[in-house]
Order: C-alpha cells, then structure tokens, then sequence
C-alpha cells in the first residue's frame, strides 16, 4: 500500500513537472521578442563608458533588474489571484507599449533630428574622453535609466508569461514566473557583458604575437570580431524592433476576437503559406496599432504642452 502510493506521489510530481517544463517553453518562445529588444537595449545603455567599468556596470545593472524581478513576480502572482479579469487587459496594454516603442524607433529620424542626435553623441564622447569629467556621476545615469528600462521590459516578459500560466494551479504559476524571472536576467545580462567586451576580445586576439597559422587564425580571427561587433550591435537593434511588433501585434490580435478570427480566416485561405501569414498580419497589426499610440502620445504631449503655457 506505502509503495503503490508512493509510485502515486512520483507519477504525480512527474506530470507537475511535465506541465511546468511545457508552460515554461511556451513562455519563453512569447518572450523572445521581449528578450530580443532587451538585449539590444541594453547592450545600448552602457556604451560609452570606459572600458575597464563596463562589466561593473552590466553588473550593477543586472542587480537592479533581480529587484525589479522581486517586485513584478509577486505583483503578478497577486493580479492572477485576486483579480484574473486584469490579466488580458494588462498584456493588452502591454503589447500597446511594444508597439508603440518598436513605431517610435521607426520614426526617432523624423521626431529627433541628426543635429541633436551628433550632438548627444558628441556631448558622452566629450564626457568620456574628458579626465576631469564626473564618470561616477555619468555611470550612475546609464544605470539607472538602464534600470528602468529593465523595470518596462521585465514587466512585458511576466505578464506575457503570466498570460501562459494564468489556468495553472498557483504552485505552478510560481515555479514558472520564478524560473523565467531568473533564467531570462541571467542569459540577457551575461550576453550584454559578452556583446560590450566583444570588441576587447577582438583587439586582444588581433595584437597576439607569433607566428604559425594557429597564430594567424587567431589576429584574422580577432580582426573578424572587430569589423563584425559594430553590425551585430546594429543588428541586434533591428531584429528587436521587429520582434517587438510581431510579439505586441500577436498579443493584440490574441485579445481581439475580431482581429484573431480574422486572421485564421485568412491563413486557412492561403494553403500552403499558412506558416508565414500569422505573423506577418501580426506585424502588420503591430506597426498600426504602434503609429496610432504614438500620434496618440505626440498629441497628448503637445497639447499639455500648450496647457500648461496657458
């Protein structure tokens, strides 16, 4: 009797942990997108600084971002248990943002002008270059501007990965919610300190001494690294972008019936593209609802603006 229900209790912690690996899979394929655009950005936030703080820097960063950890997962598991009709809306508006930030990239060179962005990119080349400049002053900026970007982007990667857990029984929610919180701020920091040291990396392979061919693969290697780090930076931003719209534009036509039956009507319709119609009416859903946020924010400016003139 003990070990027939001992065989119970085992075959019921296996299905448990069956159920938490597959959510925990679905949850982070959502979040992809979220994760791309959080690299990106803030691989961004700590250029500039010199280059013997930008690992103390990413690591500071990165503590902040386990706080921000410690504030959203209880927060979400609260909203699940006592208010679960919250959790639509929330990755409504969720992916509302995302859009709104990914059009707002697309459309940076037409609300800032070059000028200002040489000029911003001048003013931290000075400051840098500068002994007598105030670096603490200047890292303490970068990271705290680096930590709220985290706190907006942590939230969009737990609510998203509430939305997936939000039927589970609550221990699951917290293994799941937990385990993404954690796995997510230490694959994303530790490929931010990779990506701002890749530079580093390359100019050590490309001044190594000696000779033989390993010698030379390794400076042809390091000189690689040094002509690639600058477009894989660019790169990183554009397929974050991307990413933004088609995870936001998904989250929006999912809470939209209209909009998701729609686009099942339409991919049933199109035979064997089927795999690719989703998500780029995804995107396309993304970019307008992000254009109409944004001249929704540039009006609301505007007119607070004139307001407060008054």
């Amino acid at each position: 009797m003990a070990g027939s229900s001992l065989l119970v209790l085992i075959d019921d912690i296996a299905t448990v942990l069956d159920d938490v690996s597959l959510m925990t899979k679905m949850a982070a394929k959502k979040t992809a997108g979220v994760l791309g655009d959080d690299l990106a950005l803030n691989a961004q936030q700590v250029s500039g600084v010199r280059a013997e703080r930008e690992l103390p820097v990413v690591w500071a960063v990165a503590k902040g971002s386990f706080v921000n950890k410690l504030i959203l997962v209880p927060s979400a598991l609260a909203i699940s248990a006592f208010i679960p009709w919250a959790v639509t809306p929330l990755l409504m508006l969720g992916g509302a943002y995302l859009c709104f930030e990914g059009f707002e990239k697309l459309a940076h060179k037409f609300l800032h002008s070059a000028e200002e962005d040489q000029a911003d990119h001048a003013q931290l080349t000075e400051a840098v270059a500068d002994p007598a400049s105030d670096l603490v002053a200047l890292e303490k900026d970068k990271i705290k501007g680096a930590v709220r970007t985290d706190f907006i982007l942590s939230a969009e990667i737990i609510a998203i990965t509430l939305g997936t857990v939000a039927d589970a029984p609550l221990t699951q929610q917290v293994i799941v919610l937990s385990g993404i919180a954690i796995v997510m701020t230490i694959g994303v920091y530790g490929l931010v300190g990779a990506i701002v040291k890749l530079d580093d990396g390359g100019l050590y392979l490309s001044e190594l001494k000696g000779e033989g061919s390993l010698r030379r693969m390794q400076r042809a290697f390091g000189r690689g690294v040094l002509r690639a780090a600058p477009y894989m930076m660019k790169s990183l931003s554009v397929i974050g972008t991307a990413a933004m719209f088609l995870v936001g534009g998904g989250i929006l036509t999912h809470g939209l019936p209209v909009l998701h039956h729609g686009i099942e009507t339409i991919t049933a319709a199109t035979g064997g593209l089927s795999w690719i119609i989703p998500p780029l009416l995804n995107a396309v859903v993304g970019v307008i609802a992000g254009a109409i946020v944004l001249l929704a924010v540039t009006g609301a400016g505007k007119m607070w603006r004139l307001f407060k003139k008054a």
